[in-house]
């Protein structure tokens, strides 16, 4: 499954223009009427629309070259503190193959960087924004998971991710190219203690070469 759209909320568009710029080094390649920002990260788009007074907080992670996780992670350090997972920077997700570090953005989402080494993604230059794959996760807020990931299974064809077992508070869906993160409303975000909560969320997906979207 690969995450071709991701469309977010944001209260400070401004602000959101600048951290990413200055963490990312990303720069919108559209603006629209100060109400949208468009951004590309790898195959992604990603979208920010101004909202009012809402506060949304997201989870959503970003894949990295395997040979580029560790350039990433002393890029981004430098600039904005990094999330401790179990009193080390660095996460070891072995059964999922991967590794990955956080660190929120300047909307309070956990933003993720995760190298999936399954994958077997090189890169030949040295790691910069061009580096970035694509977005590779999505957290998905609901009352109940078990029901949505049937859903998605049913209406879409994204099945249970087999590295992660399904339970009634917290599903993965998805493959090791993209993945739906299942949260029960009122969950933490991993790996802090910032609550989940649905917030308005569109995703344009790309599933066994057809194109699905996908509306919270």
């Amino acid at each position: 499954m690969k995450i071709l759209e991701l469309e977010l909320l944001s209260d400070n568009l401004s602000q959101t223009e600048l951290f990413y710029k200055r963490v990312l080094g990303l720069t919108p390649y559209l603006k629209e009427d100060s109400k949208t920002l468009f951004y590309r990260i790898g195959y992604t788009r990603l979208i920010f629309r101004k909202s009012e007074k809402t506060n949304p907080v997201y989870h959503f992670a970003i894949d990295v070259p395997n040979n580029r996780f560790k350039d990433a992670y002393t890029t981004i350090k430098v600039k904005v503190d990094i999330l401790p997972v179990n009193g080390k920077d660095i996460a070891d997700f072995s059964n999922w193959d991967a590794e990955s570090f956080y660190f929120y953005d300047n909307n309070g989402n956990v933003l993720e960087f995760i190298t999936r080494y399954a994958n077997h993604t090189y890169a030949n230059e040295p790691f910069s924004t061009s580096s970035l794959i694509a977005v590779s996760e999505i957290g998905l807020v609901a009352h109940n998971v078990p029901d949505l990931a049937d859903r998605l299974k049913r209406k879409f064809g994204v099945p249970i991710f087999h590295r992660q077992p399904r339970s009634k508070k917290f599903t993965v869906s998805g493959d090791d190219d993209g993945l739906f993160i299942l949260a029960e409303s009122g969950r933490e975000w991993y790996p802090v203690k910032q609550k989940a909560y649905a917030y308005r969320t569109r995703v344009m997906f790309m599933i066994d070469g057809v194109i699905h979207q996908f509306l919270r």
